[in-house]
């Protein structure tokens, strides 16, 4: 767990969850890649393990790497940057028990990012709200009706239910 979220900044991870290939050198492999390991939101998104699930054992046992290995992750941008250093703060400020305090910078990382699950979504629990609730299904819709922004490799429309 990335419990000050060092990584999501340093591979401008942005939702949840994301999985990244690294070697056993520390070489990575395959950047950041919105994929499942697990069928927990198989629900909620249609998306099944099984696709990425194949290509890992494929990478673990064959060496083979998906085409898709090479994609370029863009940077995040200065504001996704200034709400993430938000965050922190209003993060900081919940550990000490400077809750007002906190709330406003919490509002000021989700005005600057309002679509960043690592930013909106992690505060939920710290904010009293459910982050599997009415407040993460109305995230949700946004996010998809925006196109699902995302830094890393964009999903294939195809990886379904059926996949």
């Amino acid at each position: 767990m990335d419990k000050d979220h060092l990584l999501t900044e340093l591979y401008a991870i942005n939702n949840v969850p994301t999985v990244i290939w690294i070697d056993e050198k520390g070489n990575i492999t395959r950047p950041s890649a919105s994929e499942f390991g697990t069928d927990v939101f198989t629900e909620i998104t249609g998306i099944k393990k099984d696709f990425h699930m194949q290509q890992v054992r494929d990478w673990v046992k064959e060496g083979k790497v998906p085409s898709d290995a090479s994609y370029a992750v863009s940077d995040l941008s200065y504001e996704e940057i200034q709400a993430r250093l938000y965050f922190r703060i209003a993060a900081y400020l919940r550990r000490e028990n400077r809750l007002p305090e906190a709330e406003t910078y919490f509002q000021k990382a989700e005005e600057l990012a309002p679509l960043d699950f690592t930013i909106v979504r992690a505060s939920m629990p710290l904010r009293g709200k459910n982050p599997f609730g009415e407040e993460f299904f109305e995230l949700y819709k946004k996010y998809q009706e925006a196109g699902s922004p995302y830094h890393g490799i964009p999903r294939r429309k195809n990886l379904n239910l059926s996949n």
